[in-house]
């Protein structure tokens, strides 16, 4: 089949996902005014698609649309972490307590989870090591096997993902620290210690908190 016959999303999509990518991967940071114009021709469409595209990125919290001027790319603000942060540690400890005793399949789509964050983290790929971090998190969550639980869990993917890639360049010395507590929630899992594992999750995501509230640790 050639390239020509190969059908493209709509434009629309099209749009959607590279101003979306853009946001998620810090290529458009917090603050970064985006106009219809500019978009158009990056992505090689007209307007009226942007302007659909953009109203969907509004719609979840991303952008705000100011008329006649653009799109304001949100920051992410403290009560967003800290909101994203309680909800993680009420689906994460029970998750974490439920998954044991793990099963060997969790616990090597874990291994090869951590190792490849581990891979991505030190060739600086920062985008690529928070969708492994995250994904790692979504696969104990998924373990319970409860859907509702995991859907919730997935609304939030995308604030995960953008708080994960802004502490990777604003905090680059806790990559170390985020893949050894990895270690430690898959070591707590291996040994079938619940107890161990909801205590590391606790810390591992509670740091979250101090860094909404300004402090560093």
């Amino acid at each position: 089949m050639s390239l020509a016959a190969v059908k493209q999303p709509p434009a629309a999509d099209r749009v959607y996902t590279h101003v979306k990518r853009g946001v998620l991967d810090r290529r458009y940071e917090g603050g970064t005014l985006l106009t219809e114009g500019e978009l158009a021709e990056a992505v090689g469409v007209s307007r009226t698609p942007v302007r659909e595209a953009l109203l969907r990125l509004e719609a979840e919290g991303l952008i705000r649309l100011y008329p006649k001027k653009g799109a304001l790319v949100l920051p992410v603000s403290a009560q967003e972490i800290a909101d994203v942060v309680e909800t993680r540690l009420l689906v994460e400890e029970h998750a974490a307590r439920k998954a044991v005793p793990a099963s060997p399949v969790l616990i090597e789509r874990l291994e090869q989870l951590l190792a490849r964050q581990k891979e991505q983290a030190a060739a600086g790929d920062f985008a690529a090591a928070a969708v492994a971090d995250r994904c790692f998190h979504a696969e104990i969550v998924r373990s319970g096997g409860n859907e509702i639980l995991s859907r919730l869990y997935d609304q939030l993917r995308d604030r995960q993902l953008r708080m994960g890639v802004a502490v990777m360049h604003s905090h680059p010395d806790r990559i170390a620290k985020t893949l050894a507590e990895h270690d430690e929630i898959l070591q707590a899992l291996r040994s079938g210690d619940p107890e161990a594992a909801v205590a590391v999750v606790h810390r591992h995501i509670g740091w979250f908190s101090h860094l909404a509230r300004g402090e560093v640790r």
